[in-house]
């Protein structure tokens, strides 16, 4: 079984891909061939998509039970421990860090974990709101 997502894609590739799979959606395909024809399709999609984006997923023998592919986008799988993820890149520009934070991220000692409640680390809140502790742990 595949599935197959083109973005931005000519008409003629979709035109192309009825030939094998049914196009459940615009742009979305779906079809059970072989391997080999899975192989040829994907290369067309990849010589003829234009200027537009692709992503294949089929059943493949792994421990997801399935693997995927993509052409042109800027999600990218990636192996972690044995399981393909998608790596999706942050558009927005990554902060600069504040005061009482290592450059690791990690709380120094006057950061947020010296003193109880405020992020200031002053001891100013004493915990959680009452309207928390209710969604926390119910009425009492």
């Amino acid at each position: 079984m595949i599935t197959l997502v083109l973005a931005d894609c000519p008409a003629g590739l979709r035109g192309l891909l009825t030939r094998w799979l049914i196009e459940i959606s615009p742009g979305v395909f779906v079809g059970n061939p072989s391997a080999r024809i899975r192989e040829v399709l994907w290369e067309e999609v990849r010589t003829f998509r234009g200027r537009g984006r692709a992503v294949l997923t089929y059943s493949a023998d792994t421990e997801q039970g399935f693997a995927f592919a993509t052409h042109e986008h800027r999600w990218r799988p990636v192996d972690h421990e044995g399981l393909t993820l998608i790596h999706r890149p942050s558009d927005r520009p990554v902060p600069a860090p504040r005061n009482g934070t290592t450059t690791a991220g990690g709380p120094t000692a006057g950061g947020p974990a010296a003193g109880r409640g405020s992020p200031a680390g002053d001891g100013s809140a004493s915990g959680w709101s009452k309207a928390s502790k209710r969604r926390r742990f119910g009425a009492r």
